[in-house]
């Protein structure tokens, strides 16, 4: 308990953001669905539009929505300078885009946040046939994920030394948008998503997070 404690301590003097180890396997998505022809895609809770602006370098139109308006701000300065970048303040509603219009969409820790089943369908109904749900996501602790999150514990502090090595004084922007646990367990997520989008992929990840694949016209 000692040692969990230090641990704890350490991190928090070192905070980063969790999903920024995923990052770069986005990123890889969003050069899949672009090197096939895709140009068009939605970040779902963009927060304070890091992604959103990586994103933009690969596909030549972005979309972000953000229900928070602080967050929603923090985005837009992030994308000032983007062309191609739109930061829109707004709760997730399909309704607000023409049905498949985007040939790629994520949600970075935002599932939990929504109706699960809903969401996952609403997102099905934006996608262009061929397009890409790439989805990151957290899911409430029960003894399967054991061994994921003590990896995750003992990996944290030193990835948030490597990447802020002085101590912090207050926490990065990245990690200021509103927060909520997750109530669902991966298994749970897992058969709900397998319901809403036949022949998804889904593994459980470090860092307290798991991820989901499906291509429109695969399954």
């Amino acid at each position: 308990m000692r040692l969990l404690g230090k641990l704890s301590q350490f991190s928090e003097a070192h905070p980063w953001s969790h999903n920024a180890a995923y990052s770069p396997w986005i990123l890889w998505q969003a050069r899949v669905v672009r090197r096939r022809g895709g140009t068009r895609a939605l970040d779902v809770g963009c927060g304070t539009g890091i992604l959103l602006k990586r994103l933009a370098r690969i596909m030549p139109e972005v979309v972000g929505i953000e229900p928070d308006d602080r967050t929603a701000a923090r985005a837009r300065v992030t994308v000032a300078k983007v062309d191609n970048a739109t930061v829109v303040e707004a709760p997730f509603d399909p309704a607000a885009f023409d049905q498949e219009s985007f040939d790629l969409v994520t949600f970075v820790a935002v599932l939990h946040h929504l109706p699960l089943g809903q969401s996952l369908e609403a997102a099905r109904s934006l996608l262009r046939p061929g397009g890409r749900l790439v989805v990151v996501g957290l899911a409430r602790e029960v003894s399967a994920d054991l061994p994921w999150s003590v990896t995750s514990m003992l990996l944290n502090p030193i990835v948030g030394l490597i990447r802020h090595p002085h101590r912090a004084s207050e926490v990065p922007a990245s990690m200021t948008a509103p927060t909520s646990e997750a109530t669902e367990t991966f298994d749970q997520i897992a058969q709900v998503a397998r319901e809403a989008l036949p022949g998804v992929k889904m593994r459980r990840g470090l860092f307290w997070r798991y991820t989901a694949v499906w291509v429109n016209g695969i399954g």
